[in-house]
């Protein structure tokens, strides 16, 4: 309880001080002339004004307030290398032990990770404020921090951190630690496929000498590429090829360091968009027909595709003697595209085309070798293949999946999925197939076929094939048995969805990654990683999902939709993920490319000595206290807040008010006694 003096004036403040001044003068000269009765009057003036500043005694009830410590614990992806975890948690209970032997003091204990994926790097600090964000300053007594030492938002100054107090640091780890990574430093974010792109990184040996020379292993989509030996601590460039459209991930790796402290930094990876510089497609149309417009309306409007189209305008049935040559208004340049240019087209399309000896057969040859090293050929057919002339009397005849019996079907039919078309790609969940019939126009023709391989996608009544897809050597063919797709593109029946069967169909022919049959992806959405298997068998095995700092879990995939597979897990760490299921593999980055977090590993004291120097604090390695922690001593004033076995914590004396007690000292009878004794006193002298 404190007690105290209030004024509350019942005049304004400048007159009330206007007539203090005068009072003041008028007292000095009552003194300065020596009159009669001269000190009780100038007393009677001043009590006069002491009563119009209205004074009131004040008392006070004030209930002391404890001080606030802060535990910061590093439970960071780093804290669990070697036993630092173990270390940390003796000493947070041991010095939970020591806090709680202090009276008045309030222990606030602050976890700080990376819980949230979103931030690179430890930030004790961070955490620090907002653990404390509502405590007064003036009732902080210290900070303690549990850490490795690595903290990545150390402030540049105490002032920065809000209170003054000291900031102490128990390191935990070990003196002498060694440890090896592996960091990008220029690494592109697109390539042209078919170019080289240079991606520049630097192997680091920490704890260990200078200028060892290191094999760095690189591999291209799991496949490896390169093995050079470098010199640990300098930079070193290498090119790689971008192979493919979409993601060509790209990782590096190297052999441990012996006795280091982790393998987590020995490899890293990065993932370079393989963008088509021009997809190149060459349309031969056999002769003028309604689905001729349909592919090239397709092709055009895609702006990635360069299309080159020929049409042989004169059908075989109108020999007149005419050369070739003098028909067209420019030659069609069958030896350049056929011989001399073949490799460099992606796809290569024959719609409705029949021999009409414009191409000679060893040009079909050159077709048939194209497609064994890894070209692809889409043969859209009417009844040009059951003709004598038809395709399949070609040396094509070795790639296609299926040879025509001579016959061809005349009815109209609903073109369905089969189940491998369910699942497939190219075909699953095409608009439409959805409802039974589909909801797209019917075909009137099929070309029967015998099959020989292959997988058929859409099919019709009879166990006829309409859309057949094979894979040759290193290279795609697709069969196409009916002409009326351009039905759909019409909306005869209200059409059907023939922009996403055929723009797919050409895009699986010329290797998109996201249309393979057999492939893992690993994607982050949101918070989540989503690990997807397509594939087109019944099942899948367990994926394997290796996190940044090593651990392992294991997802089991759920059907998603037919012939995609789907699982999630929390994306709770910053760096490379990898993802195994059978003998397919995937990788994704999340945050940067070298997460701070695992960019220097080994424990230090250096890093957080400034600010704790800074603050009066201490620092000291949990390795050197043999199990315990130092001393906590409560310290009231002066600079030194640490020793070397002792911490100290700021004496605060803080309190709150809990109640208030008023009494004017010139309200009522009190204040008219005063007032009247001071003029009954100057009366008095006055009379003698």
């Amino acid at each position: 309880m404190s007690y105290g003096l209030a004024f509350s004036p019942l005049v304004p403040l400048p007159l009330l001080i206007g007539l203090a001044v005068a009072a003041a003068l008028l007292a000095g000269l009552l003194l300065f002339s020596r009159t009669r009765g001269s000190v009780l009057r100038a007393l009677a003036l001043a009590v006069g004004l002491l009563a119009l500043a209205n004074p009131s005694l004040t008392r006070e009830e004030r209930e002391p307030l404890t001080s606030v410590v802060a535990v910061v614990v590093d439970e960071s992806a780093s804290q669990s290398f070697g036993d630092r975890a173990a270390q940390t948690e003796a000493a947070r209970a041991a010095l939970k032990e020591r806090l709680d032997r202090v009276p008045g003091l309030e222990v606030r204990t602050i976890v700080a990770d990376a819980g949230d994926g979103d931030q690179d790097g430890t930030r004790l600090f961070s955490a620090l404020s907002a653990g404390l964000a509502d405590v007064p300053p003036e009732r902080v007594a210290g900070a303690v921090l549990i850490t490795d030492g690595r903290v990545h938002d150390v402030p540049d100054s105490a002032p920065q951190l809000g209170f003054n107090a000291p900031v102490h640091a128990l390191i935990s780890g070990r003196p002498g630690e060694r440890d090896r990574r592996i960091a990008l430093e220029k690494t592109p974010r697109f390539g042209i496929v078919g170019q080289n792109q240079s991606i520049t990184f630097r192997v680091t040996d920490e704890g260990a000498p200078a200028g060892a020379r290191v094999g760095v292993t690189v591999r291209r989509d799991g496949e490896v590429i390169a093995r050079p030996i470098v010199t640990a601590g300098q930079s070193t460039s290498i090119d790689v090829a971008v192979t493919h459209a979409g993601a060509n991930i790209v990782e590096f790796e190297v052999p441990p360091l012996d006795g280091e402290l982790t393998l987590v930094n020995n490899r890293t990876a990065v993932s370079i968009d393989g963008v088509r510089d021009k997809l190149k497609v060459l349309l031969v149309s056999g002769e003028p027909n309604a689905g001729e417009r349909t592919w090239r309306n397709l092709l055009k409007s895609d702006a990635n595709v360069d299309l080159v189209h020929f049409t042989i305008l004169r059908p075989p049935e109108k020999q007149d003697g005419t050369p070739i040559n003098e028909l067209s208004l420019i030659a069609f340049p069958t030896r350049e595209l056929f011989q001399t240019k073949i490799k460099d087209f992606d796809l290569i399309i024959f719609d409705r085309y029949a021999q009409q000896g414009v191409l000679p057969q060893v040009y079909f040859d050159n077709i048939v070798r194209y497609v064994r090293a890894g070209g692809a050929v889409l043969v859209a057919a009417g009844t040009d293949f059951i003709d004598t002339g038809s395709l399949a009397n070609t040396p094509l005849d070795e790639i296609l999946p299926s040879i025509p019996s001579g016959d061809q079907t005349l009815q109209p039919y609903h073109a369905r999925l089969t189940d491998p078309g369910k699942r497939h790609p190219v075909t699953r969940a095409l608009p439409g197939s959805e409802s039974d019939p589909p909801h797209w126009s019917r075909f009137f023709r099929v070309i029967d076929t015998k099959a020989r391989s292959g997988t058929s996608l859409l099919g019709a009544p009879g166990d006829k094939s309409v859309l057949q897809i094979d894979r040759v050597g290193e290279g795609r063919v697709a069969l196409l048995l009916s002409d009326h797709i351009w039905l759909w593109a019409r909306g005869y029946e209200g059409g059907g969805p023939h922009i996403d069967l055929l723009r797919r169909l050409s895009h699986w022919l010329m290797k998109e990654p996201d249309l393979e049959e057999e492939r893992l992806k690993l994607t982050v959405q949101g918070r989540d990683l989503v690990v997807e298997r397509q594939t087109m068998g019944d099942s899948v095995p367990a994926a394997a999902v290796t996190t940044p700092s090593g651990a392992v879990r294991n997802l089991t995939l759920a059907q998603a939709e037919p012939g995609l597979w789907r699982a999630t897990t929390p994306a709770d760490e910053l760096g490379l993920w990898r993802a195994a299921n059978g003998r397919f593999t995937a990788l994704a980055n999340i945050g940067p490319l070298n997460p701070k977090e695992f960019a220097e590993v080994t424990s230090t004291r250096d890093v957080v000595a400034p600010v704790a120097a800074a603050t009066g604090g201490g620092v000291w390695r949990l390795a050197d206290l043999s199990g315990t922690v130092p001393r906590v001593v409560r310290v009231s004033s002066g600079e030194r807040l640490a020793g070397e076995d002792w911490m100290g914590l700021r004496t605060r004396d803080v309190s709150v008010v809990r109640g208030i007690g008023l009494f004017p000292l010139f309200a009522g009878l009190s204040g008219l006694l005063l007032i009247l004794g001071a003029l009954a006193a100057t009366w008095v002298r006055e009379g003698r």
